[in-house]
């Protein structure tokens, strides 16, 4: 077996070819975060355009997350199989294809499967620009490059929306699929002249029962975690069967790895401290990462009344605070990881902390301070995580770590804005039921004009206010519980800081 080619950590005079990698990752992570949200926008249009319903539209999302889910653990072993360029080119090949064919479809009978294909040829991209990057450059310059590859990271999600819904509102849906074409065919281009063979035919042969009983696993949990809220969770038969399909495909793949000879996943990566403690965490960042960006557009729109235009700008104040923390996380980082990842995280709790408390009169500062210092905090945290994460791992498990991190962090995320929902409908619906037992001729405020005003229990009309009213002042109570359910994860998450080993200091 070949060994694989060298890296820059036993060489490290830095040339064009690096900057060239660097620029390719940044691009293709920028990419992939835009489609996962940019879709979303145009949702409406496309149910419209396609004749399709409620249900039958939320497939488009539904199937592409579980490709995605399902080929990002595959990764590694592929990384292995065909090397770092074979693989770049022919993933990104696939991808901007495939995002071709979505904006090309015509009914929602070739759309799904385009965005299967677009799902399991994307989930490749981030886990890989990942690992390219930690086994390309130094490690004193981890730091730098992991936080310009969080600017493609991060901001591709908050970016998305602004560009889905600009570019549908000024052409139609099929444009933010055709936005991605360019963007795909500058990639292969860089890939084909800056990647080398690294890693190609060490992979050895693919353990399909673990393989398997992961993609069974992820798949069902992916499955439940997107259709639970509209299903009613396990009121419903299929959520039921997806959670058991779940459990026993998890319980099979944890069984086999450790039975199995050569396993999927190499249990080895997981005896590293750093790592394990990192993917626990990255778990944890998953779950702050996207529910702000969720809950808040339903509260101002449904709530406040705000025009689309108006929430979409006090949306992009997150963006504002990750680029604030680009400016600072570096030398922070390098300073001292921990603090600096602990310190971004607390500036979570605080912002949550403040979503928590604010009420229905709410102001656009108050959307837009807490949302920044969110920002902020998510932009702060993210880097000294990784570099955490991988700063003691064998550099031959991090292709594979990569790609179980950011299984993990995405996995994270589906499941808190899936409680987070559950939160908010149930909680809404508990508050209204607590509300209404205070509508009564008998209630004093009620027999008041000055305080009750339109409403009353006289009239239809105004039984009908009064009941708007009841279901706007639940939901707002609804809202802030989820916040409070933000709040306290991440501060559950704090410890965790604590219990990262110090890397030894960097060459």
């Amino acid at each position: 077996m070949p060994p694989p080619a060298p890296t820059v950590e036993s060489d490290s005079r830095i040339g064009l070819r690096h900057w060239l990698i660097l620029a390719l990752v940044q691009v293709t992570t920028l990419t992939f975060g835009m489609t996962i949200t940019a879709t979303n926008v145009v949702l409406p249009q496309m149910k419209g355009a396609l004749s399709a319903t409620q249900d039958q539209i939320a497939w488009v999302v539904t199937f592409y997350l579980v490709a995605a889910a399902v080929g990002t653990p595959l990764t590694g072993w592929m990384a292995g199989w065909l090397g770092w360029r074979r693989l770049m080119v022919w993933t990104l090949t696939g991808f901007t294809v495939s995002s071709a064919l979505c904006g090309l479809a015509g009914s929602l009978e070739t759309l799904v499967p385009a965005r299967v294909a677009q799902g399991f040829f994307g989930a490749p991209l981030m886990p890989l620009g990942q690992a390219v990057l930690l086994a390309t450059f130094p490690r004193h310059m981890h730091p730098l490059v992991l936080m310009l590859w969080g600017v493609g990271g991060v901001m591709g999600p908050v970016l998305g929306p602004l560009v889905g819904g600009t570019v549908a509102e000024l052409a139609d849906w099929r444009w933010a699929f055709f936005v991605m074409v360019p963007l795909g065919m500058v990639s292969i281009a860089i890939a084909s002249v800056s990647l080398g063979d690294q890693e190609r035919g060490t992979s050895g042969k693919l353990d399909w029962v673990g393989f398997g009983a992961l993609a069974i696993a992820v798949s069902a949990a992916q499955l439940m975690l997107d259709r639970g809220h509209r299903l009613d969770w396990f009121d419903s038969t299929e959520i039921v069967v997806e959670a058991v399909v779940a459990a026993l495909g998890l319980y099979v793949f944890v069984v086999h790895t450790l039975t199995a000879r050569k396993p999927f996943l190499s249990p080895g990566m997981f005896t590293d401290r750093n790592f394990t403690l990192g993917i626990l965490m990255a778990f944890a960042m998953g779950t702050l990462s996207y529910t702000p960006i969720v809950l808040f557009p339903p509260l101002l729109q449904d709530l406040r009344n705000y025009p689309d235009a108006i929430v979409g700008y006090l949306m992009s104040a997150r963006g504002i605070g990750n680029f604030l923390s680009f400016l600072v996380v570096v030398q922070f980082t390098r300073y001292n990881a921990k603090l600096a990842l602990g310190t971004g995280i607390l500036c979570q709790v605080l912002a949550g902390w403040a979503m928590a408390r604010l009420d229905i009169n709410m102001s656009s500062f108050d959307v837009f301070w807490t949302n920044l210092l969110q920002g902020f905090g998510f932009g702060l945290a993210y880097t000294p995580m990784t570099a955490l994460a991988f700063s003691t791992l064998a550099p031959r498990y991090i292709t594979e770590g990569s790609a179980v991190f950011n299984l993990m962090r995405n996995f994270g995320s589906s499941l808190f804005i899936s409680i987070s929902v559950l939160v908010l409908v149930r909680s809404t619906a508990a508050n209204y039921a607590g509300l209404s037992e205070l509508v009564s001729p008998f209630n004093e405020a009620l027999r008041d004009p000055a305080v009750a005003g339109s409403w009353t229990t006289e009239t239809a009309s105004g039984l009908a206010a009064l009941s708007a009213e009841l279901r706007r002042q639940a939901q707002m109570v609804g809202y802030l519980n989820a916040f409070w359910l933000f709040t306290v994860t991440a501060l559950l998450s704090l410890p965790l800081v604590c219990l990262f080993s110090r890397p030894t200091r960097a060459r």
